[in-house]
């Protein structure tokens, strides 16, 4: 038997695999209000199979959104549609931690009262799109915008939200959260000099661009504690304008930080495509020899590479995306080896029902 199917821990909860559902984005949430709704519980307990899921990106605020009916956490209307989420994850013997961002300039003035988006600085992201819907569903990928660049204040109040946002999150049901620091929204942004060219404590060298990373994580600790948070982070990513050629150093000295906190986790968002980037051993021995705690990996494994990941300890949990959304019984398909479905790209996001709860487990296909 592979190790993925081991019983495994996560500080102190007893996970029943070593399989994480990645968080991925699939705007079902009710409006308005981005409310989490009985459809998307039904989704997660279908795949509530897995050891660990990882909601898809949640709001912490009404400012932080960047495509149409993401769902949030802050609001009591928000809290109680997630309670119903993960008391149905729960039930299941799974775990389930939400996945906080702010998408930062990955955004439009249409999902910020007309006002410009925030970031570290005023660059707008190149040939960087977002998904905007109507009341229908009916969406298009718009063009970002050149955001303004973020004053103290700014920068106090989102690490507020970070840390309001998490305790809400506790209080909706979830076992913890995740901290999204990756894929090129407000935390990358920081962390990267293409993205971030800002003049004072938070621009310029990496232990300056950690800092705004650093002290939300720190907020965050103080509201629910480090065993509770987890947080994503994407070295070897760079679209959405993301092309640091300082970024895997600065990572690695934020995961140093990351250690010293004692955080639940550290989430690697690995590129997935065919010509991507290919991770270099040296990295991942450089990871482990300085964050001990558990790691999450993700991007296109197969059972083949997820084993060899684990056997080398250079990842603990492997998460997989993608295969979830087609396959509900992803972990049973997996341990008996039987051929993967396919998803249908064309209601990945939006809609209803179809391409997102109907997906048949192997048991009952015909």
């Amino acid at each position: 038997m592979s190790r993925l199917f081991e019983p495994s821990t996560l500080k102190e909860m007893s996970l029943q695999n070593r399989i994480v559902m990645a968080p991925m984005t699939r705007a079902r949430s009710s409006q308005p209000g981005n409310i989490p709704n009985k459809m998307m519980a039904t989704y997660y307990k279908q795949r509530a199979t897995a050891g660990l899921i990882i909601s898809e990106a949640t709001q912490i605020s009404d400012d932080s959104q960047g495509y149409s009916f993401t769902p949030g956490v802050y609001t009591d209307e928000q809290v109680a549609g997630w309670k119903q989420v993960t008391s149905a994850v729960q039930e299941q013997g799974s775990i389930m931690f939400c996945q906080l961002w702010h998408v930062g300039r990955v955004s439009h003035p249409i999902f910020q009262k007309g006002e410009l988006p925030i970031a570290p600085s005023a660059l707008a992201p190149v040939e960087t799109k977002v998904w905007i819907a109507d009341a229908q569903g009916h969406g298009n990928m718009v063009e970002c915008v050149q955001p303004r660049a973020m004053t103290q204040q700014d920068i106090d109040r989102v690490v507020a939200d970070f840390a309001n946002a998490a305790k809400r999150a506790v209080e909706s049901g979830f076992n913890g959260v995740e901290i999204h620091g990756g894929n090129g929204y407000l935390i990358d942004q920081f962390l990267r000099t293409n993205a971030n060219q800002r003049m004072d404590n938070y621009g310029g060298s990496r232990t300056n661009r950690i800092r705004f990373l650093l002290q939300v994580v720190d907020a965050v600790i103080e509201a629910i504690g480090a065993d509770k948070v987890g947080v994503r982070l994407a070295p070897f990513i760079t679209f959405k304008d993301m092309d640091c050629p300082d970024i895997v150093p600065t990572i690695l000295e934020a995961a140093q930080e990351l250690q010293v906190r004692d955080i639940a986790y550290l989430h690697l968002s690995e590129a997935d495509w065919e010509d991507a980037p290919i991770i270099p051993e040296s990295f991942r021995i450089q990871l482990r020899d300085l964050f001990s705690n558990t790691i999450i990996v993700a991007g296109s494994y197969t059972q083949e590479r997820a084993q060899a990941m684990l056997s080398k300890g250079y990842a603990d949990l492997i998460a997989f995306g993608r295969p979830f959304i087609a396959n509900p019984d992803l972990v049973s398909r997996l341990a008996n080896q039987n051929v993967l479905a396919d998803l249908d790209g064309a209601t990945l996001f939006g809609g209803h029902e179809k391409g997102y709860i109907d997906y048949p487990a192997i048991t009952s296909v015909a």
